[in-house]
C-alpha cells in the first residue's frame, strides 16, 4: 500500500473508530472485549483492501455484521459470560435517572441469542430496512421479520418498562451508554 493510502486509513480509523466500536458493542451484547476483537478483525480486513474500497465506513460495517454472523453460526458457547458491574441506584433528580432502563436493556440484549441480537441491532439501532438486513445476513426477509418479532417480544418480557413501543426512541440512551473511545492495536496517532 502506498504511503497516502496508509495515511488515509489511519485518518479513517481516528475519525470513525468510536462509532464503529459502539456498533460492535451492540452487536456483541455489551461485551467490550469481544467488540474490540470484532472491530480489530474488521479493520484488518479493510486495511488489506483499502486501495479498492469506495465507501470505507459501509465496507467496515458490513465486515462487522458478517463477522458477527459468523460468530453465531459457529455456535461456540462460552462457559463464562462477562457482566459489567452495575452502578448504585440513581438518586431522585439524578442526571443518570434513565440509567436503570439502559442497564436493563443491556442485560436483556445479552440474553438474546447472537442471531436475535444482530437482527435487533441492525434493524432498530442501525435503522436498516428489513431487505438490507436480510441481504447482510444472507437470509430471507421473512426470517428477519420473524426473528425481529420474537426478539422484541423477548425484550418486552425481560424489560417491561419498554412498553408496547419497544425500542422506538431507545437509540439515544443506548448511544449515551456506548460512548466509548477506541484505539486499535498497532495503530498509533
Amino acid at each position: 500500500m502506498k504511503a497516502s493510502g496508509h495515511d488515509e486509513f489511519r485518518e479513517f480509523v481516528a475519525m470513525r473508530s468510536t462509532a464503529l466500536l459502539r456498533l460492535a458493542v451492540l452487536l456483541t451484547g455489551g461485551d467490550r472485549y469481544a467488540a474490540e476483537d470484532l472491530l480489530q478483525i474488521a479493520l484488518m480486513k479493510a486495511y488489506g483492501r483499502w486501495a479498492s474500497i469506495e465507501q470505507p465506513e459501509a465496507y467496515v460495517r458490513q465486515i462487522l455484521y458478517r463477522q458477527q454472523v459468523n460468530r453465531w453460526r459457529l455456535r461456540r458457547h462460552r462457559a463464562e459470560t462477562t457482566v459489567p458491574v452495575l452502578p448504585d441506584s440513581a438518586a431522585e433528580g439524578d442526571a443518570g435517572a434513565g440509567s436503570e432502563l439502559r442497564i436493563a436493556l443491556w442485560a436483556a440484549l445479552r440474553r438474546l441469542s447472537k442471531r436475535q441480537r444482530t437482527v435487533v441491532v441492525l434493524r432498530y439501532f442501525e435503522d436498516l430496512p428489513e431487505g438490507e438486513v436480510a441481504a447482510l445476513l444472507g437470509c430471507p426477509v421473512g426470517t428477519v421479520r420473524s426473528t425481529a418479532h420474537r426478539s422484541l417480544a423477548k425484550l418486552r418480557a425481560l424489560v417491561p418498562e419498554l412498553g408496547p413501543e419497544g425500542l422506538e426512541g431507545v437509540g439515544a440512551p443506548v448511544e449515551q451508554v456506548t460512548q466509548l473511545s477506541y484505539t486499535p492495536r498497532g495503530v498509533r496517532g
